[in-house]
């Protein structure tokens, strides 16, 4: 059995195959987040979940995949990523058939946490497959850009196929999507992907483990709640006990020969100020898309099917960029392709600021095009130079610890920017004296609750919710443009990695720790 190092750099016909079927979870993850924002004014007519049963069933999914990433991630480098990928396949197919047939709000918000951990194994997986598939720098770059591509597509796919979905059968078709392609997953899989693991790497050490949920679990609830309901004892007490847990995890990191996660990858100015960058870009994306796709349908008042027609352009220009981007980091510095990028999304932000609740369906979806052409540049060089920053055998850690940056910044875009909108939107909304309490705390339920008043009562409560919703959504606006302004100069001034050249290899990390040759397992 050869070791990586004895293998050729340059990638071959099994891997572009392999690659090929890597990336399956990529497009089924992206169209899970698309099609479930499309969705939501259906879960709330057909379950009538409560405002904060409704965030949970958006943001749980994120959390736990969060959360469990870097247990993943880890566990794929012990076990063998192949295995890994495939076990959590099979588990994402069975957790999706649940949520497409759950009877009420906690039902489906237990089906979502069961994807999310599943899910966790996915992303890392395949991400650490890529990067040991494909040593060359040249080809990984490659490789890594037809894997955010296939994201791409999926979020342009997600729209168009879940609306037509939505259209004619109910909510719970859309998450029937996966099932094939977990399917199709589970039987390619064994044949086109090698295996991989660290064969000299420790046993994955479970109070690490429980640390690490202690520390990410309590934050996030914390943060939300604070973001939903305001400052108070509960969510305070939470966010200290997570802090605490999150020293407490480090120092046990430190401590052990073999440990969950290796601090020392973070020793890399590169590595560091990719990931910061990612979870502040995918928090502003969270919160945007959410408002984005509710805008068009609950104030444009279009179908769920045309609403997904009108995010294509979006999906396209992110699907351009990315393919793109890479050529680019072959002429001049990543970074500066990634700063012009950020510069490109703040002025899809500021379209998005100016939008008003009248006129601005066709301003909402090129500000939004703007924002996604603007993050495919960050999204394809970030995320290789935070797997490239990494020796081959943490592959997998490395993938996790950029994937949580993402999945924690989607995450916490929609619970505190999706919170910080919906009180905008609260405080602005004119509640007619009969509505019951409660009925208006968000637009979809004014809406649906407008239909029992009278036409001119009604007609008045509509517009002032939907004028209120688009206040909401330019708050955020200006939030997203100054966070990308400020990390494109950040970007700009910090990572310093040359053009990529043809041939080049991955490099080595700062202080980067020794460790046996991993060995691939047919």
């Amino acid at each position: 059995m050869s070791t990586i190092a004895d293998t050729p750099h340059r990638a071959g016909p099994r891997e572009w195959l392999g690659l090929a079927v890597l990336a399956l979870p990529t497009l089924l993850l992206s169209i899970d987040v698309s099609v479930l924002h499309l969705a939501v004014p259906h879960i709330s007519e057909a379950l009538n979940p409560s405002a904060a049963q409704m965030l949970w069933i958006i943001d749980i999914y994120g959390f736990l995949i969060a959360g469990f990433l870097v247990t993943m991630g880890s566990l794929g480098d012990r076990v063998g990523r192949r295995k890994l990928l495939l076990t959590g396949a099979a588990a994402f197919g069975a957790a999706s058939v649940a949520a497409a047939y759950a009877d009420g709000p906690a039902a489906l918000i237990a089906a979502r946490a069961a994807l999310g951990v599943a899910g966790a194994t996915l992303m890392p997986s395949t991400l650490a497959l890529i990067t040991n598939m494909f040593r060359d720098g040249r080809q990984r770059g490659v490789a890594i850009a037809v894997w955010v591509t296939m994201f791409s597509v999926g979020i342009a796919l997600g729209p168009v196929v879940g609306g037509a979905m939505l259209e004619y059968f109910w909510w719970g078709s859309v998450f029937l999507l996966g099932v094939p392609i977990m399917a199709l997953l589970l039987v390619a899989g064994p044949v086109l992907l090698p295996e991989y693991r660290d064969e000299q790497a420790g046993r994955v050490d479970l109070v690490s483990v429980a640390l690490s949920l202690a520390a990410i679990l309590p934050v996030i609830y914390g943060l939300k709640e604070i973001a939903n309901d305001g400052m108070s004892a509960p969510p305070l007490l939470a966010l200290v006990a997570g802090l605490v847990m999150g020293v407490v995890f480090v120092r046990r990191q430190r401590g052990l020969d073999s440990p969950l996660l290796d601090f020392r990858l973070f020793g890399n100015p590169a590595f560091r100020t990719s990931l910061v960058t990612l979870l502040l870009s995918m928090l502003v994306a969270g919160g945007t898309y959410l408002f984005v796709t509710q805008y068009l349908q609950l104030v444009g008042g279009l179908s769920p099917m045309k609403a997904g027609l009108y995010l294509l352009p979006a999906a396209f220009a992110l699907i351009v960029t990315s393919v793109v981007s890479p050529i680019a980091a072959s002429k001049v510095r990543p970074a500066y392709v990634v700063a012009v990028g950020l510069a490109v999304s703040a002025l899809g932000h500021v379209m998005l600021a100016l939008a008003d609740s009248t006129s601005g369906i066709a301003q909402v979806v090129t500000g939004f095009a703007f924002v996604y052409a603007g993050g495919g540049p960050l999204i394809a060089l970030g995320t290789d130079i935070v797997v490239g920053s990494a020796p081959p055998e943490q592959a997998g850690s490395a993938a996790a610890i950029s994937e949580t940056s993402t999945e924690l910044g989607m995450a916490l875009g929609v619970a505190i920017l999706g919170s910080v909108g919906t009180a905008v939107y609260r405080g602005e909304v004119d509640v007619p004296a009969r509505v019951p309490d409660g009925a208006g705390d968000t637009l979809a339920e004014a809406l649906q609750a407008a239909k029992d008043l009278p036409a001119d009562v009604a007609a008045a409560f509509v517009d002032s919710g939907r004028a209120a919703f688009t206040e909401g959504m330019n708050v955020i606006g200006v939030v997203g443009a100054l966070l990308a302004l400020g990390t494109a100069v950040l970007v700009a001034v910090v990572i310093k990695a040359p053009p990529t050249g043809a041939g080049e290899q991955a490099p080595e990390p700062a202080e980067s720790p020794v460790a046996p040759a991993e060995q691939p397992a047919s």
